[in-house]
């Protein structure tokens, strides 16, 4: 939600969500913690969205990619995106799980505490780490465009 209301926010942008990318695979998909399959999904999910955003960026229009990183795929996204500000986003478990209730489920709850739990575990490397758990979308949105304002 953040994301897409900061692509809305800019004057012409595009917003891409690695999730809505990686669903193209209809059949044989693999979830990311799935093994070696999974893992080559992800990546390809992340590849296939930087290559989205270079064709957008090539006609001078803004991208805003909302994925959930991990230590591989932030790596993946500076080497795709060379000069891209990434912002890791966290919450509280709690506070995650409230929030994910009121979305499309697509974790079992297991799944989602483990990826919450190996997000706090090995954070990626991210360019700015916001705690956004008394933050509304608002808050959030006007946070980030902060920080792309700054710049790095």
């Amino acid at each position: 939600m953040t994301a897409r209301a900061l692509a809305e926010g800019r004057p012409r942008c595009a917003f891409i969500d690695v999730d809505d990318v990686r669903q193209f695979v209809v059949t044989g998909a693999a979830a990311p913690w799935e093994g070696k399959e999974g893992r080559e999904q992800q990546r390809l999910g992340v590849t296939n969205a930087c290559g989205l955003a270079r064709n957008f960026l090539a006609m001078g229009i803004e991208v805003v990619v909302a994925d959930v990183l991990t230590p591989e795929t932030c790596d993946l996204y500076r080497r795709e995106l060379p000069g891209c500000l990434i912002v890791h986003m966290t919450l509280g478990l709690p506070e995650a799980m409230r929030r994910a209730a009121s979305r499309k489920i697509w974790l079992t709850d297991d799944e989602f505490r483990m990826l919450h739990e190996a997000d706090a575990a090995n954070p990626p490397d991210a360019d700015h780490r916001i705690q956004v758990d008394a933050l509304n979308v608002q808050n959030q949105t006007e946070k980030v465009a902060r920080l792309w304002a700054e710049g790095r």
